[in-house]
């Protein structure tokens, strides 16, 4: 197809995984450490470095449209997130960090297996790609975790405000093992997951578009203007303060004493603008123009302890998780099961950010032998992740695909790639041609 397309043939294909998260849901852009595995569905380019400026992007997906540009004058539409953007992304962030004005063009053929808006991190694993392939290109060389922090940063060029945890999983993973990733600076550490049990995938269906949607972002700003009010609250230096860990961090306690705290500073009612000025003692003029990003001015209520308490307890709950993977106990698959279900419970509840299908999707999974099952990948639409004993795989794959996907109304497209189980997969890697 490469051949048809551009009359030539490749010179090197670079691939880089999706991943799953595990436990620690919406946490990592608020400083938290979070558990996820790379699958081994993943985005993979093919690339002919050219003599000339052009960028040329094909995708072997139809419904993808072919795109070109100057290599020199790359342009991001924060307004519609086409495909090419998130390669534009992973481009530009390489091309900024060598503050490089000129870049080669090149050919550039896009193949991927990770299905799209399914919280999977598709989109990541294209930008993380095309910063490996600009890199590639350059002749230069970078750290993973220098490349993962890149990414991370440039991602953001797209409008969307993450906290870096699905480009650290692209670029970290290793076969077999899954990683907890702690940030500032960015590490990751190998978790050894239980041998009796697999994690399945399960996709609503219900596509949800990060970048398309305010949601995101508004949870963002929620935990951003948390955190300044409960610094406020503890006389601490409020306005540096921009993460919930931050707050923990200067007060030097637990987290069990921030879920304390979190209920003595702020109050279940919805805040709006006004109040918020009031607590910090600013205008709102300043709220906007100071703290609020572009995308979240105009919003009027803001739910600031249900987000907290989220952030809080489920940084907890991966801690507590990476606990008992260590140590092991006999009944460790029931005690992670349970944490992952208190961290959908709290995702719905807390965060606001599960659907009905979700829901439904979580419930089926429990019924028919998970231990464990929550949303993974910021919810509204997307996956959910189960954790089921190894001896009860077969059944459950085949009852949860009648309960959900083969329903009467027959409302639910064919399932490609909806119902699987995975087990840790490796990072992103660059494949010179024998």
């Amino acid at each position: 197809m490469f051949n048809s397309k551009f009359g030539s043939i490749p010179k090197f294909y670079v691939r880089a995984p999706g991943r799953v998260n595990i436990i620690g849901e919406h946490i990592d852009y608020c400083g938290y450490s979070v558990l996820p595995m790379a699958v081994e569905q993943d985005v993979l380019i093919a690339v002919e470095p050219v003599k000339t400026y052009a960028l040329q992007l094909a995708n072997t997906n139809p419904l993808y449209p072919d795109f070109s540009t100057s290599a020199n004058n790359i342009q991001i539409d924060k307004t519609k997130p086409l495909w090419h953007n998130y390669f534009l992304c992973g481009l530009k962030g390489i091309q900024e960090h060598f503050g490089l004005s000129n870049l080669t063009g090149m050919n550039c053929l896009v193949d991927g297996n990770i299905p799209p808006s399914s919280g999977l991190s598709s989109s990541s694993a294209l930008v993380c790609c095309a910063g490996l392939v600009t890199l590639t290109v350059l002749g230069r060389n970078l750290s993973k975790v220098e490349l993962a922090e890149i990414c991370a940063k440039s991602e953001r060029y797209i409008g969307t405000e993450g906290g870096g945890m699905d480009q650290s999983i692209s670029f970290l993973a290793e076969e077999g093992t899954a990683k907890l990733i702690e940030f500032s600076p960015l590490r990751a550490t190998d978790v050894k997951l239980p041998s009796g049990a697999v994690f399945v995938i399960a996709n609503s269906c219900v596509e949800m578009n990060k970048a398309a949607t305010s949601h995101f972002n508004i949870r963002v700003m929620e935990c951003r203007l948390a955190a300044k009010l409960l610094a406020k609250y503890k006389s601490l230096q409020w306005d540096k303060v921009l993460r919930l860990e931050e707050v923990q961090a200067k007060l030097g306690i637990s987290l069990e004493e921030m879920l304390l705290v979190t209920e003595d500073a702020l109050h279940p009612e919805p805040y709006n603008p006004e109040e918020i000025c009031r607590c910090l003692g600013i205008s709102l003029e300043e709220l906007r123009t100071q703290i609020l990003s572009p995308n979240t001015q105009d919003v009027l209520i803001f739910k600031l302890y249900q987000r907290a308490k989220h952030v809080y307890s489920e940084a907890a709950r991966v801690l507590q998780f990476k606990k008992i993977c260590e140590e092991a106990p006999e009944n460790m698959v029931q005690l992670l099961g349970e944490l992952m279900n208190q961290s959908h419970m709290s995702c719905r509840d807390m965060y606001e950010c599960s659907c009905p299908e979700l829901d439904q999707l979580v419930d089926i999974c429990r019924k028919f032998g998970a231990q464990g099952s929550r949303l993974t990948g910021a919810g509204w639409g997307g996956c959910t992740v189960s954790m089921v004993p190894a001896d009860k795989l077969p059944s459950f794959l085949a009852n949860v695909h009648k309960a959900y996907y083969q329903r009467s109304d027959g409302s639910l497209a064919p399932e490609k790639q909806s119902l699987f189980a995975t087990k840790p997969g490796g990072g992103a890697l660059v494949l010179l041609e024998a």
